[in-house]
């Protein structure tokens, strides 16, 4: 199951696009609250988590998705139990992926040290030691990264060519009639 968390104040383009497309490939995806069932994002749009974070089951989850939004960064920030899902989801060799502002949240704890990784634009002096690529998604090992808003169709695109196949991603796109233009880098 992949898992997409969502703080109060999430960009929802970062949370939902990836949501509808890995469904689409017929991925299992929850929609996870960490502070409610209803969670509004950064644009006054109020989304009804699938489950809350205490009733994620860990085991069950294959990756963890970190969508951006300044206000839903801070939310996940200031969630000890949204940071220790992140430190166990690492720990246990599970993909994180993160887009916009939120691989700082990875950078702030450790996670994205020497990795090459993309933020938004203006957010890399809170990324550490992560080596900063000019992408709109970026894929090291078990890390996938994206720029913003404008990179969710890519990012969404790269998490199912991990999950499944470079094939059922072109499928996705050709099924939304998208053409891909930035490069991902490995």
């Amino acid at each position: 199951m992949v898992c997409v968390l969502l703080g109060t104040g999430f960009e929802e383009i970062e949370a939902l696009t990836p949501c509808d497309l890995l469904r689409r490939a017929g991925l299992e995806v929850a929609l996870v609250g960490v502070s409610g069932r209803e969670v509004t994002g950064s644009h006054g749009i109020a989304v009804k988590a699938d489950l809350l974070l205490e009733e994620l089951d860990f085991d069950s989850m294959e990756m963890l998705v970190l969508p951006g939004g300044l206000r839903g960064v801070a939310s996940l920030l200031d969630s000890e139990a949204a940071m220790e899902l992140v430190k166990k989801a690492w720990a246990a060799e599970k993909y994180l992926a993160a887009i916009c502002a939120a691989p700082t949240i990875l950078a702030k704890l450790g996670i994205l040290a020497d990795s090459p990784a993309v933020c938004y634009p203006g957010k890399e002096p809170e990324m550490g030691k992560a080596q900063i690529i000019d992408s709109n998604v970026v894929q090291h090992n078990r890390l996938i990264t994206g720029r913003a808003a404008g990179a969710a169709v890519d990012f969404a695109l790269c998490l199912i060519s991990e999950l499944k196949s470079p094939e059922e991603a072109a499928r996705i796109a050709r099924q939304i009639v998208y053409q891909q233009t930035a490069n991902r880098r490995r």
